[in-house]
């Protein structure tokens, strides 16, 4: 028994270090293994292909080579790379139906890529709401505003300042000491479970946890409010019905994507560590990281023209 307690642990520092996790995953519930790897298999497939085709027809297509269009493309990579971080791991679980094992560098990596991933798209969000104030409230100064090299930087800015901040997390997070149990309430490596399980202080940790969400839930937010109530303000201000009615069109999808994301983002991050409920951020984290992935392709297609033109004209081209 010694044995294979040592094998999974090194002596390190006095302490017993654990080098590899246990996510828990949907275990405690094993009559609905089955309905959900049905589930999150079809939600997986459908989130890849959705923003695999988003990503295909905003570069093949000129007509929607656009600033609106070209940060779609971003948030659909986004997509991908945060629902690629977190189902895989949680269906081969579901799969094997055994312990769901996971090591300490697998664990850092994954928390690396969703933070990074979930936190982008926040950040282009409030881009995104932006890009809408300008079109809708200052139409004549659009094409200078949001020229190729200012969208490019706005890109560059939201990756490069959201990996810094998941670096920063997964960095104050590697440097905890972890000397059991192992066990994650989750199915995925999270801050908070995380946080949970060290044996070490955490106050640097909750500190850093705390100004992302003041970060990223508060400021962020609160742009994004304030673009659409000016939004609001310059279309009811507009006499023409017809107006309305198309500025409304161009930001609704936007604003559905938004009050969706920030809520599932809101329950699952936005409280302290202490009144963590494994429950609620597992349901709250299947929003943000799967639901919502694979509907955004559908959200900001199914309405759009351009993009059914773009879609039809691609598969008409398969099929000669």
């Amino acid at each position: 028994m010694q044995d294979i307690v040592m094998s999974n642990m090194i002596l390190s520092s006095n302490q017993t270090m654990v080098t590899e996790f246990v996510l828990e995953g949907f275990s405690e519930n094993p009559s609905l293994r089955l309905l959900l790897i049905g589930c999150f298999l079809t939600l997986y497939t459908m989130a890849l292909i959705g923003n695999i085709v988003i990503i295909v027809l905003v570069t093949s297509s000129t007509g929607l080579h656009s600033p609106m269009y070209f940060f779609l493309c971003n948030l659909a990579t986004m997509d991908i790379v945060c629902t690629s971080s977190v189902l895989p791991k949680a269906l081969l679980g579901l799969v094997l139906s055994e312990e769901n094992t996971i090591s300490f560098k697998g664990c850092m990596s994954q928390l690396f890529f969703l933070v990074w991933s979930a936190s982008s798209e926040l950040l282009l969000l409030t881009v995104m709401a932006y890009d809408r104030y300008v079109a809708i409230c200052h139409p004549l100064h659009y094409s200078s505003r949001m020229s190729p090299h200012m969208c490019g930087a706005l890109a560059f800015s939201v990756w490069s300042i959201c990996a810094l901040n998941a670096s920063i997390n997964t960095g104050l997070m590697t440097r905890l000491s972890f000397c059991g149990p192992k066990v994650i309430t989750h199915f995925f490596c999270e801050i908070p479970p995380l946080l949970l399980l060290s044996c070490s202080p955490t106050y640097v940790n909750s500190i850093m946890t705390l100004v992302a969400d003041a970060f990223y839930g508060g400021i962020n937010f609160f742009l994004t409010l304030l673009s659409y109530g000016c939004i609001i303000a310059s279309i009811l201000r507009m006499r023409s019905a017809e107006g309305k009615q198309k500025a409304f069109s161009t930001c609704s999808s936007h604003l559905i994507v938004v009050c969706v994301y920030y809520s599932s983002v809101f329950c699952a991050y936005v409280s302290p560590a202490s009144s963590y409920s494994p429950e609620r951020s597992k349901v709250t984290s299947v929003l943000y990281s799967v639901l919502s992935p694979t509907l955004n392709p559908l959200i900001y297609t199914l309405r759009n023209k351009d993009v059914k033109l773009a879609l039809g004209r691609l598969l008409s081209s398969f099929s000669h």
